[in-house]
């Protein structure tokens, strides 16, 4: 990201995008033209076949007059060349938002396929509608919630249909997990970019996931055999295994629907709380219950099968760092886990696997405590923190979903468990537009400073993080992802807290003070958190104050300039010394002075509103100028 705010990850950001003119279906082609300006300057120093690949034909014909390119030769190279689209795979629809959206459509566009957006009314502004090659807005204003229009699974596979697109890749959250929505898709003839929906019936649901892990003599949490319908199977579950317990939601993930029972006087509210939260988030009211594993570590395996009966790890990361069951911190891998327990928390995700034949890519989650690990869930998706995964490993999961998704098994891709070797440490922390001090309360606002650090071995993964970005109350409160990775954990450490130093962000709230105290505790240095951790800690919470000078000095001279200066003393008067402006005199083409009292000459604007939006992008491109 620039300083003045444009995207400056390539040219993928070009797009000629489709959007709805009056009401939804009705399609017409916009060109974004802030981001072709910018990027038009960035191409200028850098431009590639390679680059080339990822743009429309369109945005390639201008780019040619532009800088007197071949756009043809470079365009097909990619398209000619890439595993995927020699696969009959062309044209990707990202049924999700913002980060991950984004995250999806970079590699799309590096293997030389077109991408697809959707987007709810409320989001019509955000940045990952323009990174795609095609957007629309999945229904009319007013017809779903703003989250409830990207559940709209008829309405989004209406798009897609509509826009000949070959495969649908949920990222994570929203739909990433109903079995319904993948046999929807299926059953249009698209491909669906995750693990079958059967098997999504069977892992994506706790319950079923616990029954399959006992099936393969994989350690659980002592728990209920089923989902819970009363609330007096809590009270009989509670009198047999005791307190502390956790409810949870079978249905979903991400900390929503969960609520730890430390007495019998909380087992009620919380059995009601837990259920109501479930149906809400999921359209699913099932809970489970298990024992509570006092100071535990999360460790998770990220998996990777082809369908074909192929199954490698990648090994583990550590997401003991948590607040409420949402991660914060994330590590790969677990600094602290002894080799004997690593290969026997390997082994057991792998044969889980292995016994669904799992296709794509997967999370198998594990608690572990002095006594040993417990099997807790599968996540059939991809999962926020895939990052540092990819940091360690050097492979792009992204990639290598769509590859399954498109036929490809894991020895047509050379890949195989004696070729995954980790290399160092990565830590991912997400920066959210929370107040940490306030209870994590989410904040909303314009983003007046958006500054982003950089250098070797630090990535970000944004989606709605630049000067001028407004942070609605709409969305999940993550602005991006800051992963960093080094030869040793410590060194991934130091680097994460130093580019957490440089970050800069104002106008809205954030927890980057938080992370910085976090990842200066002695605990975290050690690698020894456990999953209440930051509940436990109550330091972490000390409130450190920043001076914004830069800000503050700009405030006090703005505020000289128009009331004089307010010293007790001075006699300067508000508008003291302060002349009548002088207009600047502008000059046309010809050297001579414009008359600004008349009305201007006709120009684009003027094509728009007379023309119409396609007119005008057809204007735009025949333009020699």
């Amino acid at each position: 990201m620039s300083d003045d705010g444009y995207p400056s990850d390539g040219i993928t950001s070009i797009s000629t995008s489709t959007v709805p003119k009056h009401q939804h279906g009705e399609e017409t082609p916009s060109m974004n033209f802030d981001y072709l300006k910018y990027n038009f300057k960035s191409l200028s120093r850098q431009a590639s076949h390679e680059n080339l690949a990822s743009l429309s034909s369109a945005n390639a014909e201008i780019l040619e007059r532009r800088f007197h390119m071949p756009n043809e030769e470079g365009l097909q190279h990619l398209k000619n060349t890439s595993p995927v689209v020699s696969k009959k795979f062309h044209k990707v629809l990202i049924a999700n938002r913002g980060e991950i959206a984004m995250r999806i459509m970079r590699t799309a566009h590096e293997l030389g396929l077109k991408t697809v957006a959707i987007y709810a009314y409320e989001d019509r502004l955000s940045m990952h509608r323009y990174k795609a090659d095609e957007s629309f807005q999945i229904a009319p204003e007013g017809k779903h919630t703003p989250v409830g229009a990207y559940l709209a699974q008829d309405d989004i596979i209406d798009i897609a249909i509509r826009r000949n697109c070959d495969a649908v890749h949920p990222g994570y959250g929203f739909l990433s997990e109903n079995a319904d929505f993948a046999r929807k898709v299926e059953a249009a003839g698209l491909k669906w970019v995750g693990p079958k929906p059967e098997t999504i019936d069977a892992l994506g649901d706790k319950v079923k996931a616990r029954a399959v892990a006992t099936e393969c003599a994989v350690p659980v949490v002592p728990g209920t055999d089923g989902p819970i319908d009363k609330l007096s199977d809590a009270h009989t579950f509670c009198n047999e295994h005791g307190f502390p317990v956790i409810i949870k939601a079978a249905m979903g993930g991400g900390g929503r629907g969960m609520r730890v029972v430390r007495s019998a006087d909380e087992l009620d509210s919380a059995f009601e709380r837990a259920r109501s939260e479930a149906l809400s988030a999921f359209g699913d009211g099932t809970v489970f219950i298990e024992r509570f594993l006092d100071r535990p570590k999360h460790i998770e395996v990220q998996l990777l099968g082809d369908g074909q009966g192929n199954i490698i790890h990648l090994f583990e990361r550590d997401c003991s760092v948590q607040r409420r069951h949402q991660k914060v911190v994330e590590i790969a891998p677990a600094p602290t886990l002894d080799k004997a327990m690593r290969d026997a928390i390997l082994a057991d995700a792998v044969k889980i696997a292995e016994h669904v034949n799992y296709r794509n890519a997967g999370t198998a989650e594990f608690l572990v405590d002095s006594r040993g690990h417990y099997f807790i869930e599968i996540n059939p998706r991809i999962q926020v923190e895939h990052t540092v995964t990819e940091e360690v490993t050097g492979l792009d999961l992204i990639s290598l979903q769509l590859h399954i998704a498109a036929g490809w098994s894991l020895p047509d891709l050379h890949i195989n468990q004696d070729r995954i070797q980790l290399r160092g440490f990565a830590i991912q922390c997400r920066v959210t537009t929370e107040d940490p001090a306030q209870g994590f309360q989410p904040d909303i606002g314009k983003i007046e400073v958006y500054r982003s650090p950089g250098g070797n071995g630090v990535r970000l993964d944004g989606g709605s993080g630049y000067t001028g970005s407004i942070i609605t109350p709409h969305f999940d409160s993550l602005l991006v992802k800051l992963t960093c990775s080094g030869a040793t954990f410590e060194k991934a450490r130091r680097r994460t807290l130093a580019s957490l130093v440089e970050f800069r962000i104002s106008g809205v709230k954030t927890n980057m003070w938080f992370l910085q105290r976090l990842l200066s505790n002695d605990t975290f240095i050690s690698g020894s958190c456990w999953t209440t951790f930051i509940d436990d800690t109550p330091e972490l919470f000390t409130v450190t104050k920043f001076r914004n000078r830069a800000a503050k000095l700009l405030t006090y001279l703005g505020d000289l300039i128009a009331n004089g200066c307010q010293i007790q003393g001075q006699v300067t008067a508000p508008g003291h010394g302060l002349e009548e402006p002088t207009l600047p005199t502008l000059l046309d083409a010809h050297g001579s002075a414009v008359n600004v009292t008349t009305a201007p000459p006709p120009g684009w604007r003027d094509v728009l509103l007379k023309s119409g939006p396609a007119a005008f992008a057809q204007a735009v491109r025949q333009h020699k100028g």
